[in-house]
């Protein structure tokens, strides 16, 4: 968790750092982003306790001793395997039911943020745009008391009238719950006149004058109707969503069909908008630029139909991957526990760092594989199924594989190879200091 977390936090600090938000937003943000964590954590948690486990019991030769009392390590295994298939009934539940919502506020939250500007800034003597409709030139800020000097205000707000103020001195300041910017200024002028060119002109000396202008761009706005996408629903949802998608895809090969049985058969009983075309064609007339019109027509609809076929196959694997994900991300705690077991007496290691290092090794083919099938599903180049579930199938044909090695005949894996990769000059040099 700890190092999805630092990732996280690396990938987003350029979308918060400077924003000004408030700890309480950054630790929401935080929080919804740990359900995607979890779903990817827990399989490879069970891994590393898997090896961690049988790893400590062949180093202390208890796999021997239980082997000799007549249990088999599949029998030893049984245990792991219940208590991973109730993780697997969680996994599953928290994934339709938990960790959609948060993508979504995950989602809608981080859009927030990014519509979030940064805190007003002025510098003496540059105008600052960052107010909507408006223009703010100070030749002087006093930085303790936000008292400004020479102020000139350019004010864009209606378009048919174009407004300047100027005030010998002038406070800017936010309300309590930034929703609005005021500006109290002091000793100064408003000059007003059409935008149109006409000789309208308006001159207006103030002692005392405020301006309040929205600042919504300032604070954090919570959005309510950003829509959900795939990761932000359940299966359930989504299995609706490709039931009535299969029926309009359904309808396109059935159009599509229609349009070229209707092109190849059945072009000269085509029936057109333009009455002179179905008389010229109609009649035999050798009138080539009504049946090159014809040609076009007809090819436009089938590309047409084509194309809205391929966008509805598209989106229907696009859910299907999804779907097959949620169960199959979980059903990786089993293949992990028939694989890490039988590792893990090979290995005779039961440290933290053997058990961490070569659960990574295979968590990293695991998302390889989960990645690319994604990728090749969505490009429907393999079906969504064999995207998905291509990697559970290799580690539980390897974790079989070592569990029937590891019944028929004692098996250990060293990593003296190791210290062969390991310049000669290094390990004297290493021994000497020990």
């Amino acid at each position: 968790m700890g190092i999805f977390l630092l990732q996280f936090l690396m990938k987003a600090a350029d979308r918060i750092i400077g924003k000004g938000l408030d700890t309480w937003v950054i630790i929401q943000l935080v929080v919804f982003n740990l359900a995607w964590m979890v779903v990817l954590v827990v399989p490879m948690a069970v891994l590393i306790a898997t090896l961690m486990a049988f790893g400590s019991m062949s180093q202390s030769n208890e796999i021997t001793i239980m082997k000799a009392s007549g249990m088999s390590l599949p029998r030893m295994i049984w245990g792991p395997a219940v208590c991973s298939l109730v993780l697997v009934a969680g996994l599953i539940y928290f994934n339709n039911n938990v960790l959609p919502d948060a993508n979504h506020q995950a989602k809608v939250l981080m859009f927030d943020i990014s519509q979030k500007k940064p805190t007003l800034s002025l510098r003496p003597g540059v105008f600052s745009q960052e107010m909507n409709n408006c223009a703010i030139l100070a030749r002087d800020i006093d930085q303790q008391t936000n008292i400004m000097r020479g102020v000139t205000i350019y004010d864009y707000s209606n378009p048919t009238k174009t407004n300047i103020i100027t005030a010998k001195t002038g406070k800017i300041y936010f309300t309590p719950d930034v929703t609005k910017l005021l500006i109290d200024l002091q000793s100064g002028e408003i000059h007003e006149s059409d935008a149109a060119g006409t000789t309208m002109y308006r001159r207006v000396f103030f002692e005392k004058h405020r301006i309040a202008m929205g600042a919504d761009q300032f604070s954090l706005q919570h959005s309510r109707d950003i829509g959900r996408g795939d990761r932000e629903l359940s299966s359930s949802i989504m299995m609706h969503r490709v039931d009535s998608l299969k029926k309009l895809e359904n309808q396109a090969i059935t159009d599509l069909g229609r349009d070229v049985n209707r092109i190849f058969y059945g072009a000269p009983h085509v029936e057109f908008r333009d009455a002179a075309r179905v008389t010229a064609v109609s009649r035999g007339a050798r009138n080539y630029s009504a049946m090159i019109d014809l040609m076009q027509n007809q090819r436009s609809i089938i590309a047409n139909s084509a194309a809205r076929l391929e966008v509805l196959h598209k989106e229907i694997d696009r859910y299907m991957v999804e779907i097959h994900k949620k169960y199959a991300i979980p059903v990786a705690c089993i293949i992990f526990v028939l694989l890490g077991a039988p590792l893990g007496v090979m290995t005779r290691k039961g440290g933290f760092g053997m058990a961490g290092s070569i659960s990574v090794f295979f968590f990293l083919i695991y998302w390889a594989f989960l990645i690319g099938g994604e990728k090749l599903a969505d490009r429907d180049l393999v079906s969504p199924f064999w995207g998905m579930w291509s990697a559970n199938f290799l580690m539980g044909a390897l974790g079989l594989f070592l569990l029937y090695r590891s019944v028929k005949e004692t098996v250990t894996i060293n990593f003296d190879f190791v210290k062969n990769i390991i310049p000669k000059r290094w390990r004297k040099l290493r021994h000497n200091e020990g």
